[in-house]
């Protein structure tokens, strides 16, 4: 859970640099990286591993992030696309996007032993998916279309959910009851961007009802909130983080809308480009919740390398929230 409290957000000129107009400096987000849900999710493929040995299937990736991905692949992980790939009567690990009950109910026709590793947050979505149709309202979905967190939740109630893709996908939207209708939304939006389609649809249908609470997560929304304290006074941020991490992405174009002259995403240090630090001065680093720290540290090195040895945090949450394991793969009690 993160703070309410601004911490630092104060951004200091490079420490023994009186100032100089040629000093080169990092600034260093915070928060960034693993979120509570992708933390639990990698570690349930792991203790999966440990308990249950290798090969381990695991439906989609389990978190998109390609070095998590390679590493666990490296270590006997298997994954798949769909429950038919994965023999009868094997385990197979759901991930951290959520699944929709047309994907477990095929893995029990296949007998498959299950652990759900789905976000506790995406968990909720699905939940509000379901109680509102059950009360049969138009469930207006914000999300990106082929998303696997969207295909799940969608699938909860296929004949209430209507998928919205940003702004641009408001004027095709029409409901059967205006006095019935919702919106909810994929968990790793752009906070902004998001708003700005609820504004268009509340002005298409004035009594549209908000969700019980946030949909987007909240490391979603820190990890953006820390990105617009910093970028303007950045010349480049890099983001690091995979190109089919929805979070990631929308951090780039965070960057970029908040005042960052140029913003760049890549999966490792070896991505950057050189040339993207000439004439730079102060360069921003953050990391899509799905991103393990070595990565960071890697983009940190290889920037100190050239010239910028100063790192200053900018801090605007604490994040302390801890999702516990499924339940397959909790400590016995005693």
């Amino acid at each position: 859970m993160s703070s309410a409290i601004s911490l630092n957000v104060g951004i200091a000129r490079s420490a023994g640099s009186s100032g100089a107009a040629d000093a080169k400096r990092v600034l260093l987000a915070e928060p960034r990286g693993y979120c509570a849900g992708v933390d639990r999710a990698v570690e349930t493929v792991e203790k999966a591993l440990e308990k249950h040995g290798a090969p381990l299937y695991v439906r989609k990736e389990i978190v998109h992030n390609r070095h998590v991905v390679e590493t666990l692949r490296e270590r006997g992980v298997i994954f798949v696309d769909e429950t038919d790939e994965v023999p009868e009567g094997a385990l197979l690990v759901f991930s951290a996007h959520g699944v929709s009950p047309a994907v477990h109910a095929s893995a029990a026709e296949r007998s498959l032993r299950t652990i759900d590793a789905t976000c506790p947050l995406v968990t909720k979505v699905h939940q509000e998916a379901k109680r509102f149709a059950r009360d049969d309202f138009d469930i207006l979905l914000i999300g990106h279309e082929g998303h696997e967190e969207v295909e799940g939740t969608a699938g909860e109630a296929p004949d209430h959910v209507q998928l919205v893709d940003g702004p641009g996908g408001v004027d095709g939207v029409t409901v059967r009851d205006e006095n019935k209708v919702i919106w909810l939304s994929q968990t790793t939006l752009s906070v902004d961007e998001t708003m700005e389609t609820v504004r268009l649809l509340r002005a298409k249908f004035p009594l549209l009802q908000d969700p019980p609470s946030d949909d987007i997560c909240y490391a979603t929304s820190n990890r953006q909130t820390a990105v617009k304290a910093m970028a303007p006074e950045c010349d480049l941020v890099i983001v690091v983080g995979s190109r089919n991490s929805s979070n990631s992405v929308r951090l780039v174009e965070v960057a970029l809308n908040a005042g960052a002259r140029a913003a760049y995403l890549v999966d490792y240090a070896r991505e950057v480009d050189t040339a993207w630090l000439d004439g730079v001065r102060t360069v921003g680093i953050t990391s899509g919740a799905s991103v393990p720290e070595i990565l960071v540290d890697g983009v940190i090195q290889l920037l100190a390398e050239h010239g910028f040895a100063d790192v200053q945090p900018v801090t605007t949450a604490n994040e302390t929230l801890v999702f516990a394991l499924p339940r397959e793969l909790r400590p016995a009690r005693r």
